[in-house]
């Protein structure tokens, strides 16, 4: 160029700026500018925070010979994302004009560096409240558990954005409260909002966590209409919801459909099918991954050792272990070690797994000695178990899990004094346990179960149901395994505590209102008990129905008296 103002200098320097590790090309150029004005000083600026070399902008902005209110906004915006709030501050306080940029980055600094109480003083008093500032408040709220405190902004907001949104129905399904995440969605579609692929993803984790297919299949129909059909990030929450939501036929369609796929997507395919139990079809799809060129990541390889943990492959397990480090370079992390020492447990080969855990390169967590007690009662090995128990609870004092693992391997021993003992153990300890409930979704609405449920609408007709099938099931052959009764009654009432197990009653409502030909699809938030897994196999056979029951672990795919996992879980 024959003549070069500022502005075209400027514009040069901003592509070097915008683009990690040009710094010293960039301040080269800026050296060279005949006459810089405050927008090069800027830019310069922004390009030492963007390469996060806050300690050069700092001198550098020192030196600045003359500063506007975008410079004093641009180093505060730096030290906030840096966590360095107390230089953020200091600026904050001596800078002579602030605008709603220099509030929000201060609110934004704070709530990302987990100080609520401050982020919110500064809210309060901030002269002008943006839509950024309060969208910063709520996903503060929300990431610290302070949902009512969240719900309490978003409807004082004057003004909401499509990323408030997101923020309100992202920090509900984080926070457990999925139900209300998809109420919130409908009401912002209604609203005239758009959905992104940030707030598709969201929503079908939703669907994903309270098991909603037909919602989740309505959102299928909601990213076709929209211009981000096929982004690969929507796709891939798409294709995972169909695998949790127990449509695994829908979830390869799918796949087979999408035009890109990168290593997120090929993982939630594999996972899928581990997760069904579908194990060859699982290292099927690893073995075309990789012809396809894909290199797997450490999730890839999770995927992989739990479809070998749920088929039963033990020996083929392992040798993918090995060949983890050695084939693919990818370092072994704890839920690998996780993952085998489950297959070699449940594998029986529980000496194995303990040697494992003792040669591990790090210090195992809870999981791993949770993993192990589960297959210890498996195997009715008392010794293990109480080795195992005693490690997860110096680990994990609170852990419920651990208390009832153990308690359930002595009363499958009918060793009820140490039964008795454990509960005290955990009385004494103020520990809580989890309660088991299933649940099963009908025309749309969710019907939650609790073992011995005394508060359905509709309980008279389920026992009715659940009589009729156990006087069935006992013609042919069915008898209630008695162990499962993790009580010490009578033979009789153990049986009763059995037929009204929480699966067993949301299978009961299933079979009386859904449709014939349509699967009955029930979700369970603990391990499916090896009595209900027994008396569903019959109840398929009895009742001509395809059974699928998730539980914490898998997919139990029930057809004709038989299920996917081969009695092997």
């Amino acid at each position: 160029m024959t003549v070069k103002t500022t502005v075209t200098w400027n514009s040069m320097l901003a592509g070097y700026s915008n683009r990690r590790g040009k710094i010293k090309v960039a301040r080269q150029l800026f050296d060279r500018i005949p006459e810089p004005d405050i927008f090069s000083y800027n830019i310069m600026l922004a390009c030492y925070l963007h390469n996060a070399d806050v300690e050069s902008a700092r001198l550098f902005f020192d030196q600045m010979p003359v500063k506007d209110t975008a410079s004093w906004n641009t180093m505060i915006s730096g030290f906030s994302q840096n966590g360095m709030m107390d230089q953020a501050r200091e600026l904050f306080l001596v800078m002579p004009v602030r605008n709603s940029v220099s509030w929000n980055a201060m609110i934004s600094g704070y709530v990302e560096s987990g100080d609520l109480d401050l982020a919110k003083q500064l809210f309060e008093v901030a002269p002008v409240r943006s839509v950024v500032a309060w969208t910063a408040m709520i996903t503060g709220f929300m990431k610290f558990g302070k949902i009512e405190l969240a719900e309490k902004y978003f409807e004082e907001m004057p003004m909401k954005n499509l990323v408030t949104w997101n923020a309100m129905i992202a920090g509900y399904i984080e926070n457990c409260q999925a139900e209300n995440g998809l109420k919130l969605f409908k009401r912002m579609v209604e609203s005239g909002f758009r959905p992104n692929p940030s707030s598709l993803s969201s929503v079908l984790l939703g669907c994903s966590n309270l098991s909603a297919l037909k919602l989740g299949k309505q959102v299928h129909q909601l990213i076709c209409k929209s211009p981000v059909s096929w982004n690969i990030t929507a796709g891939t929450s798409l294709l995972s919801m169909y695998c949790k939501c127990g449509d695994l036929e829908d979830a390869w369609k799918l796949f087979l459909v999408m035009p890109q796929k990168d290593v997120v997507t090929w993982n939630a395919m594999i996972s899928g099918y581990a997760q069904h139990g579908a194990g060859e079809k699982a290292l099927y799809l690893f073995d075309k991954m990789r012809d396809e060129g894909m290199k797997p990541d450490w999730i890839t390889f999770v995927a992989v050792l739990s479809a070998c943990n749920h088929a039963g492959f033990v020996d083929l397990g392992i040798e993918y272990f090995n060949s983890m480090v050695r084939d693919y370079g990818v370092e072994a992390k704890p839920d690998h070690y996780t993952c085998v020492v489950d297959l070699l447990g449940r594998g029986g080969k529980l000496v194995e797994a303990v040697d494992l855990i003792k040669k591990m390169p790090f210090k195992p967590h809870s999981a791993i000695f949770g993993t192990l007690l589960g297959a210890c009662r498996i195997h009715k090995n008392l010794e293990l178990a109480e080795f195992a128990a005693k490690n997860l609870l110096n680990l994990d004092p609170e852990s419920a899990a651990g208390y009832v693992q153990l308690a359930n391997v002595y009363a499958a021993m009918n060793r009820w004094d140490h039964v008795a003992m454990v509960r005290r153990s955990m009385k004494d300890n103020k520990v809580i346990k989890t309660p088991g409930y299933s649940w099963i979704e009908v025309k749309s609405v969710v019907h939650e179960f609790r073992s011995g449920d005394r508060i359905h609408p509709e309980l008279a007709f389920i026992h009715e149901k659940l009589n009729e099938l156990e006087r069935k099931m006992r013609l042919a052959g069915y008898v209630p395994d008695l162990e499962y009764a993790l009580h010490d009654v009578g033979e009789e009432q153990k049986k009763q505590i059995l037929l009204r197990h929480s699966e067993k009653l949301a299978i009961a409502y299933g079979l009386i209102r859904m449709p014939l030909g349509t699967p009955i699809r029930v979700f369970k938030n603990l391990r499916v008990c090896g009595d209900c897994h027994s008396a569903t196999k019959y109840i398929s056979a009895i009742e001509g129905r395809v059974i699928i029951v998730r539980d914490t672990t898998r997919f139990h795919h029930f057809r004709q008296g038989e299920c996917s996992c081969g009695d092997y879980w």
